[in-house]
C-alpha cells in the first residue's frame, strides 16, 4: 500500500497547504470487487446480478458487525463458498419439485457467485501437504488416533476457504489408510 499526498486547490478561505492523503491498493480484495461488480450491475440494470451480489453482501456485512471489524478475505471466500452450495441445493431441490425455471435462477445465480470465488488446491497439492504433516507426526503416535492434530496442523499452513474440506478428510483418511 502506497499513500499518495494530493494538493486539494479549494477556495481561499481554506489554506492552500491543506493536504489529503489517499491510500491506494496494488490488489483488489474480494469485498472491493463484489461492491465493483453490484456498481457496474446497477449501472447496466441487471437486477438478477445486482440482487445476488447484494445478498452476498449483505452476509459479508452481517459478519463485519458480529467481529466488531471487517472480516478478511478468506472469510468472504467462505460465505461466497457457502451461498454457491446453498443455490445448488435449491436448484436440486426446485428440479425434484418440477420447478425448472426456479432452479434455473438458482442455477444462473450460482454462476454468478462463482466467478469470485478462488480456486481451490487440487488433490496432489492437498496430498503433498498432509504428506508433510503426517511425516512430521512423533512415531509413538497411533495416526488414526491423532486425525484432529493433522487437521490442526494442516489448517495451521493451508487457508480453509482454498480447499474442499470434505476432500480433505477423504485424502487424509486414505493417506493414513496407506501409511499403516
Amino acid at each position: 500500500m502506497s499513500v499518495i499526498p494530493l494538493r486539494v486547490l479549494l477556495p481561499t478561505a481554506i489554506p492552500s497547504r491543506q493536504w489529503r492523503f489517499y491510500t491506494t491498493s496494488n490488489a483488489l480484495d474480494l469485498r472491493v470487487r463484489l461492491m465493483n461488480e453490484v456498481k457496474t450491475a446497477m449501472k447496466d440494470k441487471d437486477t438478477v446480478t445486482s440482487t445476488t451480489l447484494r445478498s452476498v453482501l449483505s452476509e459479508v456485512y452481517a459478519a463485519d458487525k458480529a467481529s466488531n471489524d471487517k472480516v478478511p478475505s478468506s472469510t468472504i471466500a467462505n460465505i461466497l463458498r457457502k451461498a454457491v452450495i446453498r443455490r445448488d441445493d435449491a436448484a436440486a431441490k426446485f428440479s425434484q419439485a418440477s420447478r425448472p425455471e426456479l432452479a434455473e435462477k438458482e442455477l444462473q445465480e450460482k454462476e454468478i457467485l462463482s466467478k469470485f470465488l478462488p480456486p481451490l488446491l487440487s488433490e496432489a497439492e492437498i496430498d503433498q501437504v498432509l504428506g508433510q504433516v503426517i511425516g512430521a507426526l512423533p512415531a509413538e503416535l497411533n495416526p488414526q488416533k491423532s486425525l484432529g492434530r493433522i487437521f490442526k496442523e494442516f489448517y495451521s499452513k493451508i487457508d480453509k476457504s482454498s480447499v474442499d474440506t470434505a476432500l480433505v478428510k477423504q485424502r487424509a483418511d486414505a493417506l493414513l489408510a496407506k501409511s499403516s
